[in-house]
């Protein structure tokens, strides 16, 4: 399924590990109903895109680097297959 994730820092620090706690909002790209919001952070996040995604490491790098800007950072039109929107939480039906 595409998605759109869209992230917001939920604290304006750094954990002592360097984690950043994110809010991460999931939103199917095709303008469909069932927007997601699931607590994580920026380490979590990035590991989770790095192994269960295709995206291309310079376009994984450029969304990390964008992580920790107070607006957030967007990944549009993401390929998410349904057993990980499952294993976050995100019911597909």
């Amino acid at each position: 399924m595409r998605v759109n994730l869209i992230t917001q820092p939920t604290a304006l620090t750094r954990s002592p590990k360097g984690k950043l706690p994110l809010s991460l909002t999931i939103r199917p790209a095709r303008g469909y109903p069932g927007e997601y919001q699931f607590p994580t952070d920026s380490d979590e996040l990035m590991q989770l895109l790095r192994q269960k995604t295709s995206l291309s490491a310079p376009v994984l790098e450029r969304f990390e680097g964008k992580l920790s800007a107070s607006v957030g950072a967007k990944l549009l039109g993401v390929e998410l297959s349904e057993t990980v929107l499952t294993d976050i939480g995100y019911f597909v039906d």
